[in-house]
């Protein structure tokens, strides 16, 4: 369906009002009153988990505090039926308790470490003064209370009389004061949580469901956008999308307009290469058709001369193989899906066996290669790529130098990466030529690259080839000073 520009607008002014009421709605109506019910059911349970607990160990506390009293225990603390009263209640609750006589002195610790200590504390004096306490830390995680051991006697001899006057008074001959574990109420509370957790989840994916319907209603007009579209996708059109006042698909445009840009480069950038890899293919055939042209236009042509011609078409035929070998290999990078043959290779030993292989090229220009290495370095690579990033380097590093120059390779390594630096006394690269160096067939400087050779695929190869191990290369480069090449990859090969 079509719709008309003012049509459009207007609708999507009301579906954006929508939008934002209905999310306010279900959020108000959702998550809000969610997170609060979970809070209070929480806080309501620990509460009363806490003093169901509380007057559940204050009743035995009781009961055993007129045990204390029977047995004389303040006195004589080796009644082994005593002590195993305050073992099963300290084992049954996970706590520790502590019977402290009238002088301030524990009687019995059922952790064994305060016995014969003298306790001074604010809860103990109040309760020898009468005044239990209990009290819950949330954050340690337990419950600690003062329960009296009181003895019903006579007035009198509350005094120290011993005549009897008929009256009764309770006086606090100890204290009893415990700590209990509160690790089952958390337990449970976790449980809890867990639950009320799911249920937000729950809550969460029914907002989310009430989105997507709200969604797809709102996409309905907006076919207008979605028929321009198909038009470059179908091939009709190639310019960028404009929707004036279309506030609502202002990112998809924008989004889209951006990777029919990128689509146009990467069409230019192929229409490129293959203008440039026909080209260089076309070079040394052109070459090798004007010498065999030469010799077959001139009738008893030396042999010195038919030799030399030969010559020059063996090196063009060797040029034209080298540019095809690292075209295949450039494609074989290009690959998404690369085999990747990793096994764990000494770098310091690969390093030391390439520059062996490359020193004789450097000596017939008098330059002189040298290899640092910082640390020994053991890495899980692709052995074959590796050598052709440090291969091409190192070659680039010979052909770009100067007469009676100098190549410097340094490894060295961390405890995730290590990294390759390839340093020479060379032309140098340009500012402005920097950006281009890995595009495929790029040559800084187009007429002295003809002089020294090569097919301006060597750097594509190389980046392909570190990025492929997750790696990064970096290239700092002062004209007729030198250039510095820094590879970095990592130790490990991760897919």
């Amino acid at each position: 369906m079509f719709y008309r520009w003012q049509d459009i607008k207007s609708k999507i002014k009301s579906l954006r009002s929508l939008k934002v009421r209905l999310f306010l709605l279900l959020l108000l109506v959702g998550l809000i009153p969610s997170c609060f019910m979970q809070y209070g059911i929480l806080q309501n349970y620990e509460s009363r988990a806490v003093s169901v607990r509380t007057s559940e160990v204050q009743a035995q506390l009781k009961i055993i505090a007129n045990h204390l009293i029977t047995y004389n225990y303040l006195q004589d603390p080796s009644s082994p039926v005593i002590n195993a009263e305050l073992e099963q209640l300290s084992n049954l609750y996970g706590g520790r308790v502590l019977i402290i006589s009238g002088n301030l002195n524990v009687v019995k610790d059922t952790y064994s470490i305060s016995e014969g200590k003298t306790v001074i504390s604010e809860e103990v004096v109040k309760c020898f003064r009468g005044e239990s306490m209990s009290n819950y830390d949330r954050e340690l995680g337990y419950i600690e209370m003062t329960i009296p051991i009181s003895e019903t006697v006579g007035e009198s001899q509350a005094a120290g009389n011993a005549a009897g006057t008929g009256q009764v008074k309770e006086v606090v001959r100890g204290v009893m004061l415990i700590s209990i574990s509160c690790d089952t109420i958390h337990k449970t509370m976790d449980i809890l949580r867990n639950k009320a957790n799911i249920l937000l989840l729950i809550m969460m994916l029914v907002i989310f469901g009430c989105a997507l319907l709200l969604v797809n209603f709102m996409v309905k007009p907006l076919d207008k956008v979605t028929a321009s579209i198909n038009e470059v996708a179908e091939g009709f059109s190639d310019k960028a999308i404009s929707v004036p006042d279309y506030a609502e698909t202002v990112h998809i445009i924008d989004a889209f307009n951006k990777l029919l840009g990128r689509m146009k480069i990467l069409d230019d950038s192929r229409q490129e290469f293959v203008s440039n890899v026909s080209h260089e293919l076309k070079t040394p055939i052109t070459s090798m058709k004007v010498l065999a042209d030469s010799l077959l236009g001139q009738e008893n042509v030396p042999v010195e001369l038919y030799r030399e011609f030969m010559e020059d078409i063996a090196a063009e035929i060797d040029r034209e193989n080298k540019i095809i070998t690292d075209l295949l290999a450039l494609v074989k990078m290009d690959k998404k899906v690369t085999e990747m043959n990793i096994t764990e290779v000494n770098m310091n030993e690969l390093t030391e066996v390439i520059l062996k292989r490359l020193r004789p090229i450097a000596r017939k220009r008098d330059i002189e290669v040298t290899f640092e290495s910082i640390r020994p370095v053991k890495a899980t690579v692709d052995e074959v790529k590796i050598s052709l990033v440090l291969s091409n380097l190192v070659e680039n590093a010979v052909k770009y130098n100067k007469e009676n120059g100098w190549v410097k390779v340094v490894l060295d390594a961390d405890h995730q990466f290590f990294t390759l630096t390839v340093s020479d006394s060379g032309m140098g690269i340009p500012r402005e030529a920097l950006d281009h160096i890995y595009e495929r067939f790029y040559r800084a400087d187009k007429s002295h690259s003809r002089e020294i050779g090569g097919t301006g695929l060597g750097l594509a190869i190389t980046r392909s080839a570190v990025l492929m191990h997750r790696g990064s290369i970096q290239v700092e480069s002062v004209p007729d000073e030198g250039t510095s090449f820094t590879v970095k990859i990592p130790l490990t090969y991760k897919m």
